[in-house]
């Protein structure tokens, strides 16, 4: 009896060990340390949990950082959503209004944007993040002025901050000013150099004041730093035929190649069309400069030339990204009356490229249960493979109605409309993303921004 009772108390204080480490464990703590080293996904569960865990007591803290964490999976609605919260929650959060004004900015929403860098300002005005993303938004605006006076402030309170001398020496650029831009891409080279957009910008002031040897080292910088950009390769060539370096000399390729380069990289870039002919009939190839300038021409009148580079939700991609959804089907008891048989069997058919079939055996499971949510999201996907994309969305609806936490359900239901053309299926994503279906970030960082 003694022994007994020993291990019933034994059992016992286990539980109750486990129960309390359930207990105690500190989401938001897991989700702050996976933020710093970058596991955004993982980090956004903790901090999910951590808001489900607290919700009679919900913390801005946890909101703001799992905004961070969307924002990074390239998320920005589903970030502008947890910033709200945030701020909701504490309206002197001004690290939380910066955060939501970059989202908007991501979306090219700056006139909101900046209303968010303004409300960051009046609660903090030494913040110098805050006068460097305002700044951001006023150069998109072509405010080129008030650029320039942000990032003033912003260096004056970070003068080591290379983002921000390489946005001055921009906006710089943009006034005319290209010596003092060159000094600023100097300084932010210094700090930075391994950036090669920093290389890229420093040449083209240097071209605008005619220095084309050293602009063109500059390129040659940026092209081995980054070698997947087709406007360094242009304005190398362009640097080239100021210098008369056509085909190339000492074993370095002209701008005849590079010109070339640029339109491999970019079919539609009009103007390396145009300096390749230019090149062309420098070099005594008539026919080939009248065929490149032709092209230029012709592409130069195309307004819908680079629809070519549009990423557009097409049938295929649609098919494509609802049929590589996991299936987590699992069996049943059997019964000759459980709903399960006939999903099952749905399932079978649908995966033998039956469809339709699939169709009437989700039909009869749902009459038996019919609130069977697997068995209206299988159905809403059997819909959306016959081209039935309203009806799918409302099937998938259901069945997220019936289990709010169904990603997949979302997931779904977001595809589809993006494919029908309604951007709201980005937040359908998010919440799939949130949910833990990780594949929906890939979509929005393909489709929604």
């Amino acid at each position: 009896m003694k022994i007994k009772f020993l291990l019933a108390v034994l059992v016992f204080t286990c539980l109750q060990t486990s129960l309390f480490a359930q207990e105690t464990v500190d989401y938001l703590e897991f989700g702050l340390t996976q933020n710093k080293t970058g596991n955004y996904a993982d980090a956004l569960r903790n901090f999910s949990l951590e808001i489900e865990k607290n919700t009679a007591n919900p913390n801005p803290i946890a909101f703001y950082n799992r905004g961070f964490a969307k924002y990074n999976l390239k998320d920005f609605r589903g970030a502008i959503l947890d910033f709200d919260k945030a701020i909701e929650l504490k309206p002197t959060y001004f690290e939380a209004f910066i955060a939501r004004g970059q989202s908007y900015s991501k979306q090219e929403n700056h006139k909101v944007a900046i209303q968010d860098y303004n409300e960051a300002i009046r609660l903090n005005p030494l913040e110098a993040t805050a006068y460097y993303s305002r700044g951001v938004s006023k150069m998109k605006l072509a405010n080129y002025r008030g650029g320039l006076s942000d990032f003033n402030k912003s260096l004056e309170l970070n003068p080591e901050y290379a983002p921000g001398l390489a946005a001055r020496g921009e906006a710089k650029s943009k006034l005319l000013d290209f010596k003092g831009s060159i000094e600023d891409f100097d300084k932010a080279i210094e700090l930075s150099p391994k950036r090669s957009g920093y290389f890229s910008n420093r040449a083209f002031a240097k071209m605008q004041l005619t220095d084309y040897a050293l602009a063109l080292k500059d390129y040659a910088d940026a092209i081995k730093l980054s070698p997947d950009n087709a406007d360094d390769y242009y304005f190398a060539g362009f640097c080239k035929t100021q210098l008369e370096n056509f085909r190339g000399e000492n074993g370095e390729k002209g701008a005849l190649e590079d010109f070339s380069k640029a339109i491999e990289m970019d079919p539609v870039k009009v103007e390396a069309y145009y300096g390749r002919a230019f090149v062309k009939a420098k070099l005594g190839d008539q026919r080939g400069a009248i065929e490149d300038y032709s092209k230029s021409a012709d592409l130069g009148n195309n307004e819908n030339a680079k629809i070519l580079y549009d990423t557009k939700m097409t049938k295929v991609l649609l098919d494509e990204l609802r049929n590589g959804v996991p299936d987590k089907v699992k069996i049943s008891p059997f019964s000759t009356e459980r709903a399960e048989v006939y999903f099952n069997r749905g399932v079978a058919k649908a995966k033998s490229g039956d469809s339709k079939q699939a169709m009437d055996d989700y039909n009869r499971a749902i009459a038996l249960n019919p609130i069977y949510a697997e068995a209206y999201y299988f159905r809403g996907v059997a819909k959306s493979s016959l081209g039935d994309q309203r009806n799918a969305i409302q099937d998938c609806s259901n069945a997220i109605k019936l289990n709010p936490k169904y990603a997949e359900a979302y997931y779904v239901r977001g595809i589809i409309k993006l494919a029908l053309g309604d951007s709201s299926g980005c937040l359908d994503l998010s919440k799939s993303g949130e949910l833990g279906f990780n594949q929906a970030y890939q979509v929005i960082r393909d489709h929604c921004n």
